[in-house]
């Protein structure tokens, strides 16, 4: 049971991730800055189900450590960099977002600087991880020998952190404890606390036409809902590493006898892993359940039509008359476009500026709820919305 427990977990995280990585690249609408985060936490977890689990769960199974010196430090380092840099890429995103509600005249952050930040990212992730990889070794346990079925004896080995000190590997966890896991989700609580008020305060009523009143209600819960999906990805993240920080301080404030350390090393140590690991593998999940953009690249890859969630989807078409050769005899389909934080700023947004009134979020465009094709050699009378082809979204 516990093997398939982990397999499982292991499929989810290795097919999930990839296609979260193959829907952003593939897509170039969808990489925009948010989306771009949440393909580095996409690969972090990738490097969490290739270096991670595997190791671990041989480790769980066979007493002792059955790997080379290498493995142990590639393993412990991969696994403490990619969890440091999923928290990282959490804030990174918590910032940004913060940026553009609260301060939505700021300059916003850009797709390169959003790259060039992943690489800071990954640079502190790095930086912080190296006194763990430093120090972990393959050690022989001179009072623990192995026994097999015809009682022959041979050495123990095990993959742990040889300090010089044990003062020092105290301090090495309070300062990871800190650095990668309470610090960080201070932060994000606060920066989704202030985004909770801003939002609450814009969406107390205002007086404008009813088309204005419906378009910043339209916004509104657009980006309520993307802010969910952040919330939840973050609050898993800290649930599901809870246990295993907890087990680690434990162990090393805690003043635990040996039998107890033993105990913990035995029963509670593997769930830890499993539940921390399991945060790799429910991303995607999130991603698909909260963001339409995500589960249609889902839907795609999979050629399989889910039912939408909580919404109808009204299609209508039209043919689009006209004496030019480009598209004579053509079906174009057309998507009514409000501002979004999920799809990049289009040319068209100059022509048709914000309404008055309304809580001016992004400068970007997305696919509204309905689908429509609109006859292209009558657009004169359109209001303020932006007609623009379905296949460029």
């Amino acid at each position: 049971m516990f093997i398939l427990a982990y397999v499982f977990i292991f499929l989810m995280c290795m097919v999930g991730n990839m296609l979260v990585c193959f829907i952003v690249l593939k897509n170039r609408q969808m990489r925009t800055v948010t989306n771009i985060f949440i393909l580095n936490l996409a690969i972090s977890d990738l490097l969490v189900g290739i270096f991670c689990m595997p190791t671990t769960l041989v480790d769980n199974l066979i007493t002792g450590w059955p790997f080379d010196n290498f493995m142990c430090k590639m393993s412990g380092l991969v696994q403490g960099m990619s969890v440091s840099a999923s928290v990282f890429t959490l804030v990174a995103i918590a910032v940004e977002r913060f940026r553009c509600i609260v301060y939505p005249f700021r300059e916003k952050l850009t797709p390169r600087k959003a790259i060039v930040t992943i690489f800071v990212i990954w640079v502190l992730a790095l930086i912080i991880m190296c006194p763990s990889a430093v120090t972990l070794t393959v050690t022989r346990e001179e009072y623990h020998f192995m026994v097999d079925n015809y009682n022959n004896s041979y050495p123990f080995y095990s993959c742990w952190e040889a300090w010089p000190d044990k003062e020092m590997r105290k301090v090495y966890t309070m300062v990871l404890f800190s650095h990668i896991y309470l610090a960080p989700l201070t932060l994000i609580v606060i920066m989704y606390a202030r985004i909770a008020f801003k939002l609450f305060k814009s969406s107390v009523p205002i007086q404008a036409s009813q088309s204005e009143e419906n378009e910043r209600r339209r916004v509104s819960k657009r980006m309520i809902r993307v802010i969910n999906m952040l919330i939840i990805v973050a609050l898993f993240f800290t649930l599901s590493w809870l246990p295993l920080w907890t087990l680690m301080l434990l162990t090393d404030y805690g003043k635990l006898s040996e039998y107890q350390l033993n105990m913990i090393a035995v029963y509670i140590f593997p769930f830890a892993h499993w539940l921390a690991f399991f945060n790799s593998s429910v991303n995607p999940i999130i991603y698909g359940y909260f963001n339409e953009n995500f589960r249609r690249g889902f839907q795609e890859v999979f050629k399989v039509q889910f039912c939408s969630i909580g919404r109808e989807h009204r299609v209508t078409y039209s043919e689009r008359k006209s004496s030019g050769m480009l598209f004579r005899g053509r079906k174009r389909i057309f998507i009514e476009v409000q501002p979004s934080d999920f799809m990049p700023a289009s040319d068209s947004s100059q022509n048709h500026p914000a309404k008055a009134g309304l809580f001016s979020l992004r400068s970007g465009k997305v696919a509204h709820h309905g689908i429509m094709v609109e006859d292209l050699d009558n657009r004169d009378n359109s209001n303020n919305t932006v007609s623009i082809p379905a296949w460029d979204i």
